[in-house]
This record gives structure tokens, sequence and C-alpha cells, in this order.
């Protein structure tokens, strides 16, 4: 191999493995791991292959012009497949927040752009050095920026609950699809749009991270707050007198007394569980890590077992005392998952 073909590969591969290292590395929680950081880029890779065969197929039925499939067909496909494994992360709970969801969102692309830009070399194996450099710090880079983009979207959204469940994730696949089809339109000569991206991202992430990151702490305080009183109020034995006693008493004639005691055990489990996720969250925060609860376990499962006895009915009624959210639940999973 020679220096040229090396300096060909560094081009070509390192930038993308670069800016995913400058993700993880300004994320100041670090919540998402090495372990899941490898099974995004594995499964964008994946889909790089899936998606090669499927493009081709419809490249040749569609009998469009390669410039026109590359500019309004191939962002579509591209996008559409990449953004379902964010899509299955975010609907069961494995994704805590934005920057999680960026940080997975663009080891996809990452992987994605890795698996296409080896093709590319075997394809162009004349290509000159600018090419590999328009392919790695240009094209690589729009790839796990998209999925980044389009997961942070549907991150939000779906924390908001303000939109119906079936349209949750079409803004940010639209927003990926938007981004890749106009880097795809060669509106600019290629070295300037790379230069533009290699320009104006960085700073852009750095700013959502950092904006992110302040949300996260602002849950943190008054979440851990909230749900240190609402146990306090449980341990007390006087919680007949206070706001979740009225709720319970309202709702006594509608379960029966052993099922309203479960209740109540279900609350004070997942406030303890809760506050234990809140305070490894501060910990690692600081460079902490705690080491395993031997307790948790067996909070975890006993947890399950009272939401097997209390029922669906019955925790959709205490629902209200708790306001669970999308990410009350995965500070669970995550504690969970140690």
């Amino acid at each position: 191999m020679t220096i040229y073909s090396i300096l060909e590969l560094i081009v070509a591969f390192l930038p993308i493995l670069l800016f995913l290292f400058f993700m993880k590395l300004i994320d100041s929680f670090k919540l998402v791991t090495i372990k899941q950081t490898s099974l995004a880029m594995i499964t964008g890779g994946l889909v790089a292959i899936l998606v090669m065969f499927l493009n081709y197929r419809l490249f040749t039925y569609l009998g469009i012009s390669p410039f026109d499939f590359s500019r309004f067909i191939a962002p579509i496909t591209e996008e559409f497949f990449k953004i379902l494994f964010i899509i299955y992360l975010i609907r069961a709970k494995k994704v805590g927040f934005m920057v999680d969801a960026a940080i997975v969102g663009f080891a996809v692309g990452a992987g994605f752009a890795i698996i296409e830009n080896i093709y590319y070399m075997r394809v162009l194996s004349g290509a000159d050095i600018v090419t590999w450099f328009v392919r790695g710090f240009g094209t690589a880079v729009m790839h796990g920026g998209a999925t980044a983009i389009a997961a942070m979207i549907s991150k939000d959204i779906n924390d908001r609950k303000t939109w119906p469940a079936f349209l949750i994730f079409t803004p940010g696949f639209l927003a990926a699809v938007l981004l890749h089809s106009l880097y795809n339109q060669f509106l600019l000569p290629p070295i300037t749009i790379t230069l533009i991206i290699c320009i104006t991202l960085p700073p852009l992430v750095y700013l959502v991270f950092k904006k992110s990151e302040e949300n996260t702490r602002q849950w943190l305080g008054t979440g851990l707050d909230s749900d240190m009183e609402m146990l306090r109020l449980l341990l007390a034995g006087n919680i007949s007198e206070t706001r979740i006693g009225n709720y319970l008493t309202s709702i006594q004639e509608k379960f029966p007394a052993v099922i309203v005691g479960d209740m109540i055990c279900y609350l004070r489990v997942y406030l303890e569980l809760s506050i234990k996720a809140k305070g490894v969250l501060i910990m690692k925060e600081t460079g902490f890590d705690l080491p395993p609860d031997p307790e948790i376990k067996a909070q975890f499962e006993e947890l399950s077992f009272l939401e097997k006895h209390i029922g669906k009915t019955g925790i959709l009624a205490i629902q209200p005392m708790l306001n669970i959210s999308n990410t009350d639940l995965w500070q669970l999973y995550m504690l969970q998952q140690g």
C-alpha cells in the first residue's frame, strides 16, 4: 500500500469517526456506551448494504438519470431505512435525551457512510484525493448529520406527546430527506459544500448539546426534588392527609382495597428507583461511576410483580401522581441495564 493510498483511506474514513468521537467527548453525561455506539454503526452498515441493492433495483425500474435518482430518490430510501433503528430505540425507551439520540443517530449515519465509501473505493479506484476529501469530510458527515438531526427532532416530538403517534417521526424523517436532497443538488461546487459542512456543523452540534444538557440538569433538579418530596409523604405514615391520599381515596371505589395497597407499594418502589437513577446521572456528570447496587434487581422484580398484579388499568390510574414521561421511563431502563 502506497502513501497515497493511505492518505485516501484517512480522508475517506477518519473524519466521520473523529466527528463521532467529538460528539461523545462533549457529552457531559456519557450515557451512550461504546457497545450502543458500535451497535448503531453496525446497524448503519447493514442498512447501507440493504439500500444499495434496493436503490439498484429502483434505478433499473424507474429508468431515470443517475443525477435525478441521486437528487430525488436516494435521499428518501436511504433516510427512511436509517431512521428505522432510531424509531425502535425511541419507542423502546432506550434513548433518554436529545443528546443521546443525536449520538446514536450520527453513529447510524457513520456506519452507513463507511460501508458506502468502501463500495465507492472499489468502484472509483482511480479517483483523485479531492474525491475522497469530499466523500470523507462532506458526504460521510452529511449522512451522520442528517440522521442525527432526524433523531433529535423525533426524540423531542416524542417527549412532548403533542403529535399523533403515526406522525411523531415524520418531521425528523422529512428534515433528513430535505438536508440529504439539498446536499445532492450540487448547487455549489463539492469542495465549497464540504468546507461549509466542516465549518458550520461542529459549532452547531456543540450549541445543541449544551442546550440539551442545560435542560437535562433542570429536569434532574426539579425531578429529584419532586420524587423525594412524594417519597417522603408516602413514608410519613399519614398519606390519607396528603394530595396522594386524596387521589387514592377518589379511585378506591373502582379498585379493591388490596389493589390500592399495591398501588401505594408501586409508587414507593418506582420513586426509590427514580431517585437512584437521577443520582447515577448526577454522579456520571461529575465523572464518577457508582458500583452496581445489589438491591436494584430485587426492586425491579418487585416493580414487575406489582405492575402485573395492579393491571394496565391500575397503572394508568396512578400515572397522574407520578407524571411519568418518556425520560422517566428511560431512566429506569438505564438503571436496570447498569
